[in-house]
């Protein structure tokens, strides 16, 4: 997962998530990809109120996520945020 954070100007935490056809192949695997990386987003909300500023995530899938559980990209996504929160 390739991460790219802006500040945001609407004052809350957003998300943008992108799998490409390149990246991850057939449709069905880019939906699977795209799912994981919104519940990653949604199951860390107390981390992401912990984040002083809001900013604008833009999430971009890779073709290893479709072959993972959601606890290793969410782990991974945690410790992102953590990164940003410091």
């Amino acid at each position: 997962m390739t991460v790219f954070i802006l500040p945001s100007k609407a004052g809350r935490h957003r998300v943008g998530i992108t799998a490409t056809k390149k990246a991850i192949g057939k449709a069905h695997d880019r939906n699977r990809a795209k799912r994981l990386l919104r519940e990653c987003f949604r199951l860390s909300a107390a981390e992401l109120a912990a984040v002083k500023e809001p900013f604008d995530w833009v999430l971009n899938a890779r073709r290893a996520i479709i072959y993972q559980k959601l606890d290793k990209p969410l782990a991974e996504f945690r410790v992102l945020v953590a990164r940003v929160a410091k």
